[in-house]
């Protein structure tokens, strides 16, 4: 690198003469020298020259700014790019004692200059070396002016994942900038479980056949999401080449970094064939905020590049007003810079000075004293351009990074959208989201449609097989148990059963053709590890799996599978046996609990009935054993109607009625539970399930290569020396018959879908207990598989139109045991299936004794006699006398109480009657004296 260093300080040292910079008697000098290293011989060139001289004029012409002290531009015409040239020309403006570089143009030159930028502490503002890898961590000296290309590689994989795909391609210059900007693109893609499948690099200087010969070898990958990342000179190359290839018709998408947009933007408008070549197209601007400023600066803009300030029209790019800006924060750097009372001086660089040659003139590259502060102070700008807000974050990035997405169509572009790190994919502008909250969940992101090559509306699948004559394995696990999924003809290369046939179903329903064969998979002597045959698919040594595999979370993270075809669940089967008739058989049908409720409400509705027509009905009334009987009698005799006592009064009726209603379903319920136990026949098993079978000692039968051995061992917590692998159905119904004494198995676990095959023609064997996991059988294909999501929606579309059913009944239809009408234990009804008509009844006799209550009341304040009142009153009678006299009153009947009452206001109009009359004669008497 040192003779680099030296060959390139050769070039320049024929005196680079000390220029320096005229002062006045302030801090502030009359002029300070800036240089802009570019290539100003494109039409990207010649437009950034522009907007770099109007911005050095402005500033120059407004004095509020740097006040008296001017802006003195340097331009230094950048050969190309190249790397030993763009040394030498950066050497050549650091020597004329610059305070700031504008530039370089590109990220390549970046790379090498910021070494001399660092030594010399000369500060680089370039705003089009976008390389993600220049970090101001590395070149504290180098300041990126616009947004770096790692938020560009961002919006690209937030749009690669909006629109479902998961592979790319990336074609790209194969130079600093191309791969450092694709490595941050397939950064980006992972996190959002995408990735870049085939990486086509160029060297700088491709050649129309390199690309072709590239651009072939694309063709006949899976993926058709090209991502093409390069430069305004040759970027359209690509698109030109794809085209003649026939590679920009409909199911390719192709979407280009930010160089194609500027291109667009400044040879605006392009000819027809070159918009011909890009139709269907999306690419990414640097989105700039709409201002009055934007607005002034692009009116300005039509007249600075017509007449004579341009050989041709130019159009306005984001890199034209990022240089205008450019220039105008290194301004308000500078003028914070002075106003700090800083002074800007050179010296000699100690290191350089070591370096010793006869025509070596090292004394021209002077180290800028004050590089760091002028560095600081341009970080701490806080300010507003032509191309919106300008700040710096704390890791020296500018805020709000944001792009447009445009989509080539006709002869021009129309935006489909915008992203921004802060809320993604959206239809609105981004400063009109900042004010609301972050959101950048899926459901949130929209864009609007897009036209996409080969003038088509329906967003292309994104992957083809491609026609190269390569064809997928697909593994078929050759099992020895229930030929009825997976089989293979005997004498042929062709299977058959339920999966196959499935899996055959779903792929007709495909709109593209899949190339593949079957593989076998096991010895057939023993059930090849479903979870191994998973794993082999990872290696790359199978293409997909098609056969009875459970989906299981460990092959899950192994493996991508369909949508489940079938639902299985590993169950518990079991022996059964005639379960031992019982001495008290009618008991069977409720539960104990159920039978003391009954009873209790039996009890409860006879007392309060017999409350209700105490008073009313004769039959209700007598010595107190006697009611006690009429009570027990009335309330048992309710459950056969067969009561001989009649209810006189509304309220009794009430409560009746809705204790016979109880009493009907009771009777109902009862009648039917029973005839099922004395008709069917009872089967018994000592296994109620997989919870019986934890705390045990006896040995569990399991299907020999299944995923259910290592589930019981690790999730159930099974100690692993239980556990008997059986290879075949004949195997396991054997070890069950035996039973563990005499070698065999206490219960056999296995998928249901098999057991329902293992059971139909074993009548002694049943299923106990519950499905204890959920989960299906799908087909498995490598992570991230197009192909796995496209089956899946066949097999969704399969349910729908009732053909996956169809199928299932084809080959797995089969008649259960049935056993003439076994039926494993007693299912007994149980309270809470009646609780509700006990609440209703509860609530009914609990109303009807209410209501009675305030009747008694009225009845004991209007016939209760006066002269107990009397007594009462004078005796200063206590609570428990009036309770007594109360319960006397309940327990009278109701005739007596009108009777007597009757009788007694006879009495007392008797009485008055006689008191009248003698008072009539007193009066009388009292005349005749």
């Amino acid at each position: 690198m040192i003779k680099v260093w030296l060959l390139a300080l050769m070039v320049i040292s024929n005196g680079y003469a000390s220029t320096g910079e005229g002062r006045n008697n302030s801090t502030r000098p009359y002029y300070v020298n800036i240089g802009a290293l570019f290539s100003f011989n494109t039409s990207v060139g010649r437009s950034i020259q522009i907007a770099i001289e109007a911005a050095v004029e402005d500033v120059n012409s407004n004095p509020n700014i740097l006040g008296q002290t001017k802006l003195n531009l340097s331009l230094q015409e950048d050969s190309k790019y190249r790397g030993f040239l763009s040394i030498v020309e950066v050497l050549q403006v650091m020597a004329r004692k610059t305070v700031a570089i504008i530039g370089p143009h590109s990220s390549v030159t970046a790379h090498v200059i910021t070494h001399i930028a660092n030594e010399l502490q000369v500060p680089l503002l370039s705003f089009s070396a976008l390389d993600p890898t220049l970090s101001s961590l590395e070149f504290p000296f180098f300041i990126r002016t616009c947004h770096s290309d790692l938020y560009q590689m961002a919006a690209i994989a937030d749009l690669v994942d909006y629109y479902g795909w998961k592979d790319v391609i990336a074609v790209y210059i194969d130079d600093d900038n191309g791969r450092n900007g694709i490595g941050a693109l397939g950064d980006k893609l992972a996190e959002k479980r995408c990735r870049i499948s085939y990486k086509a690099p160029l060297s700088p200087e491709a050649s129309l056949e390199e690309i072709t010969n590239v651009l072939v070898q694309v063709a006949l990958a899976d993926s058709r999401v090209i991502v093409v990342h390069a430069d305004t000179q040759w970027g359209p190359k690509v698109f030109t080449v794809a085209n003649n290839l026939g590679m920009m018709k409909a199911g390719y998408v192709w979407i280009a970094t930010a160089f194609l947009s500027s291109l667009l933007d400044i040879n605006n408008p392009l000819s027809s064939e070159a918009m011909d070549e890009i139709q269907g197209v999306l690419t990414l601007r640097i989105y700039t905020t709409d201002s009055e400023l934007k607005r002034r600066f692009v009116s300005k803009w039509k007249n600075m590049t017509s007449g004579n300030n341009a050989n041709v029209p130019l159009g306005l790019s984001f890199l034209a007003l990022y240089a205008y800006d450019t220039i105008y924060m290194l301004a308000h750097g500078l003028d914070a810079f002075f106003k700090q009372g800083n002074q800007i001086t050179f010296s000699t660089d100690s290191k350089l000075s070591s370096l010793h040659g006869d025509n070596l003139h090292l004394d021209a590259l002077k180290i800028f004293n004050e590089g760091n502060l002028l560095r600081n102070n341009i970080y701490e700008i806080n300010m507003t351009g032509v191309s919106g807000p300008i700040k710096y974050t704390s890791d020296r990035n500018l805020v709000n990074p944001a792009y447009e997405i445009i989509n080539v169509v006709g002869t021009g572009t129309r935006r489909i959208g915008y992203w921004s790190n802060y809320s993604g994919l959206s239809v609105v502008p981004p400063e009109k989201l900042h004010s609301k909250p972050a959101s950048l969940c899926r459901e949130n992101q929209n864009l609007f449609p897009v036209i996409w090559p080969g003038n088509t509306v329906q967003r292309p699948r994104g992957w083809v097989f491609p026609n190269n004559g390569r064809v997928l394995k697909i593994v078929v696990p050759k099992s020895v148990s229930y030929p009825e999924f997976v089989s293979q003809i005997k004498g042929t290369h062709l299977f058959e059963g339920f999966c196959i046939d499935v899996f055959l179903a779903a792929v007709n329903l495909l709109s593209y053709a899949v190339p593949y064969k079957f593989v076998t998979y096991g010895d057939g002597k023993n059930n090849p590890s479903m979870t191994e045959l998973t794993r082999l698919i990872t290696t790359g040594e199978f293409d997909g799996a098609v056969g009875d595999i459970a989906i299981t979370s460990e092959r899950t993270r192994m493996v991508d599978f369909t949508q489940p075809y079938i639902e299985s669940g590993l169950v518990v089967v079991a022996p059964v046996r005639r379960a031992e008739s019982s001495a008290l058989p009618f008991l069977a049908p409720f539960t104990p609990m159920m039978w003391f409720v009954i009873a209790i409400f039996f009890i409860l509705v006879g007392a309060v009935v017999w409350i209700l027509e105490h008073k009313v009905n004769d039959e209700f009334r007598g010595p107190p054993k006697k009611q006690l009987v009429t009570v027990l009698w009335f309330s048992f005799s309710t459950m056969f109607f067969s009561h001989r006592e009649n209810t006189v009064s509304t309220l009794g009726r009430f409560v009746l009625i809705i204790w016979l209603f109880v009493v009907l379903i009771i009777n109902s319920s009862y009648t039917a539970s029973l005839t099922s136990i004395l008709t069917v026949q009872q089967l018994y098993s000592p296994i109620k399930g997989i919870e019986s079978l934890v705390n045990g000692k006896e040995p569990i039968g399991y299907k020999q290569g299944s995923f259910a051995g290592n589930y019981l061992v690790q999730e159930i917590g099974i100690d692993e020396s239980r556990l008997v692998p059986l290879t075949t159905p004949e195997e396991a119904a054997k070890a069950l018959r035996k039973g563990p004494q005499n070698g065999g198995v206490a219960a056999y676990i296995d998928e249901r879908a098999y057991i329902d095959i293992f059971l139909s023609s074993r009548c002694d064997l049943t299923v106990v207990g519950q499905e204890f996991t959920r989960n299906g059988w799908g087909f498995a294909f490598p992570r991230d598989s197009q192909l796995a999501v496209d089956l899946s929606t066949s097999i969704l579309q399969m349910i729908d139109s009732g053909d996956l059913q169809r199928i299932h009944d084809k080959w797995l239809l089969s008649r259960a045991c049935i056993s003439q009408g076994a039926k494993l234990e007693v299912e007994r009804l149980q309270l809470k299936s009646f609780w509700g008509i006990y609440v209703i009844c509860g609530l009914a006799c609990l109303l009807a004794l209410f209501i009675h209550l305030i009747h008694i009341w009225k009845q004991y304040h209007k016939h209760y006699p006066e002269e107990l009142r009397s007594t009462d009153q004078r005796s200063g009678s206590s609570r428990s006398s009036r309770l007594k006299t109360f319960l006397s009153f309940v327990d009278e009947k109701e005739e007596t109480i009108k009777s007597r009452s009757k009788r007694r206001k006879k009495e007392r109009i008797s009485y008055r009657s006689i008191e009248s009359s003698i008072n009539s004669n007193k009066g009388i008497c009292f005349t005749q004296k």
